[in-house]
Order: structure tokens, then sequence, then C-alpha cells
């Protein structure tokens, strides 16, 4: 019975499948940015591929499981005044030069409204688990759709003039 229920949860829950749907289209784009040298210049393959999927990762983890990020960073900050000082400026140092790669901040609101709608349906039908559970199974659901997105060839719009072939 579980299974079954656990099999329809995308029928109940749509934004999952549209969570599937962006992971695709985000590792699509990766991978074209990957093969095009002008986008990333002088960065090896895998590291590109290792920064990406750290970027999506964090962004699954901070927004499943905000409350107990921010618990434990107020409690470290009202440890010292000292401390809370580095801990902001390093906070702001680090958004900010983040910030300054445009391109990269895009992608993160959308894998991140992505994640969020998820959580919010989910919430709706009263699918609440754990949120280390829910980061696990958002970011599996993330991952394969970032590694099935990256397996297609092809980009998603294909030139008008494609679309009909050669002309003859």
């Amino acid at each position: 019975m579980a299974i079954l229920r656990l099999l329809f949860l995308p029928f109940r829950a749509p934004s999952l499948l549209v969570l599937f749907a962006v992971a695709i289209v985000m590792g699509n784009h990766w991978s074209i940015l990957e093969a095009a040298p002008k986008s990333t210049p002088g960065i090896d393959a895998q590291l590109f591929w290792t920064v990406e999927l750290l970027q999506a990762m964090v962004v699954v983890v901070i927004c499943t499981m905000p409350d107990l990020i921010m618990r434990q960073i107020s409690m470290l900050m009202a440890f010292s005044r000292a401390i809370s000082l580095v801990i902001v400026l390093l906070l702001v140092i680090t958004a900010g030069l983040y910030l300054l790669h445009m391109r990269v901040f895009a992608d993160v609101l959308i894998i991140a409204s992505a994640v969020l709608l998820a959580r919010i349906d989910l919430t709706r039908i009263r699918v609440v688990s754990a949120p280390a559970v829910m980061a696990i199974a958002l970011g599996a659901i993330l991952l394969s759709g970032i590694w099935l997105g990256q397996t297609i060839d092809l980009p998603f719009q294909p030139g008008f003039a494609e679309l009909f072939g050669p002309n003859t």
C-alpha cells in the first residue's frame, strides 16, 4: 500500500514533475555550456560538473532545511560578537562574489524556485517527513533529472529551419 501511494505521489503533487523537468532542462543547459569553449574558458569538465552539482545540492539543503540551518547559525552568532561579525562578513563577501556571476545566480534561482514549489506542494497534500529525508528525496529527484538532461545530446529548442529539414 505504501509503494502504491509513493507511485501516485507525482500525480498528487505535480510540482515534483515540474522539479524533474527543470532538472532535465538544467542538465541539458549545463552540458551545452560545458561543450561550448567560450562559456567555460580554462575550466576542466570534471570541475565544472562538480561545482554545478554541488551548487544544486546546496540549494536543495537550504530550501528544505531553512529552520535547522538558521537555528545553528543563530546559536553560533549568539556565542560571541566577534564570531557574529566574522560570520556576517563571510556571508556578505561570499554572497557578493557569487552574485557577480549573474548567469550562475539565474540557475540557482530557477532550481530554488522548483524545489520550494515541490516542497510547498508536498506540504499541501500533507506529506511531511524529516528535513533530512526530504532533502535526500528532492536531491535524488534533482540529480536524476540533471543526469537525464546531461545525457540528451541536442538542445531542447532546435532552430526553426531544423524542424523542417534541409531545403530541397
